[in-house]
């Protein structure tokens, strides 16, 4: 059995014609998919013959919602979602008056180890395959009887350590038969795989690539970053300056800021330095604070100092509103309590 979101119409023709059925028919079964349909029965412009063929092969893998968290402060709503081998994921939507924002996750847990993270914590389970990304938007949307309009690929998981399935979702997203969600609505975070990064690049998608670097120089990124290991700042910003010539679209870089680690006024300098000149913008975000890692957000006189510098410097900056405060929205926190019931 396949899950079926899994299939692009060029995959699903082919398996069409293999299979006795009309090649045609292939969209509008997408078509039906994309809007939320459960079963194969409720296709009501397929044969019931066709509708026996397929549901003898394929499923409808979007996940199920096993729990749901709102916000009373600002109508977020963070899903808890069981995939079709019983893993658990998250996902979480945000309202905005500009529309509706989901931030999908692209793997089960996640193996990058970031101190300041909880979906790091236990691991990386495994990838997701671009059907089980996709189905998390069609889910939520089929849930708020809502268009989404926007995608942070931001949840658990490191979207470049699961490349080919990303890129593979990052087509499908976009097709007017699907969710018709384009390129410039979709924001990517990655902590700095710099040969993807490359790649990706030279793909020339208009997406938003946003990196995670959270420290403005080696020896600070280290202590909470093991990726860092791996590739120095000064690559990375490499590759991001190769990405922003390729693409011609700005970088988004994300610094949680870290009371007593990473927000002193010479980190602030540090970074003015590092990112002169580049077409960019710094998110800066007062940490989530995860028990696991002792970590405490700055106060707000030292945030605006901060941002204050960068912004002297002609880095455009802001400072990340908080969303869902009161139902754990981090990233991988809910998944890690409902791990640990």
């Amino acid at each position: 059995m396949f899950n079926i979101i899994n299939f692009n119409e060029q995959e699903l023709k082919k398996w069409m014609k293999e299979n006795g059925e009309q090649a045609f028919r292939s969209k509008q079964v997408l078509n039906w998919i994309y809007k939320g349909v459960t079963s194969f029965n409720e296709m009501k412009n397929i044969s019931a013959k066709t509708q026996e063929n397929l549901a003898k092969n394929f499923y409808i893998g979007t996940p199920e919602i096993v729990r749901k968290l709102v916000s009373d402060i600002d109508g977020t709503i963070k899903y808890l979602m069981k995939l079709h081998d019983g893993n658990i994921i998250e996902c979480v939507l945000m309202k905005y008056k500009h529309g509706n924002s989901i931030c999908i996750s692209s793997q089960v847990g996640c193996r990058m180890g970031c101190k300041f993270c909880a979906s790091t914590i236990g691991g990386r389970v495994r990838d997701l395959d671009s059907g089980e990304m996709l189905g998390q938007i069609i889910a939520v949307s089929r849930d708020i009887n809502e268009r989404i309009s926007n995608v942070v690929m931001m949840g658990s998981g490191e979207p470049l350590d699961n490349y080919n399935n990303v890129i593979k979702f990052l087509e499908e997203v976009g097709k007017e038969y699907g969710l018709n969600i384009g390129a410039r609505h979709i924001t990517l975070s990655t902590c700095g795989i710099v040969p993807e990064i490359l790649e990706l690049g030279e793909k020339g998608l208009q997406i938003t690539l946003a990196i995670s670097l959270h420290a403005s120089n080696d020896e600070i990124r280290r202590k909470s970053m093991p990726i860092a290991n791996k590739y120095s700042i000064e690559e990375v910003i490499e590759a991001c300056k190769s990405y922003i010539h390729k693409t011609n679209r700005r970088v988004t870089f994300e610094y949680a800021l870290i009371e007593g680690l990473n927000d002193e006024e010479i980190h602030a300098v540090e970074l003015s330095e590092l990112l002169k000149g580049m077409l960019c913008h710094v998110n800066l975000i007062p940490v989530n604070e995860v028990k696991e890692s002792g970590y405490k957000k700055p106060n707000k006189k030292r945030i605006e100092r901060f941002k204050s510098i960068l912004e002297k410097n002609n880095i455009e900056t802001t400072v990340r509103r908080e969303m869902g405060a009161d139902i754990n929205a981090a990233c991988g926190q809910l998944r890690r309590d409902y791990m640990n019931e």
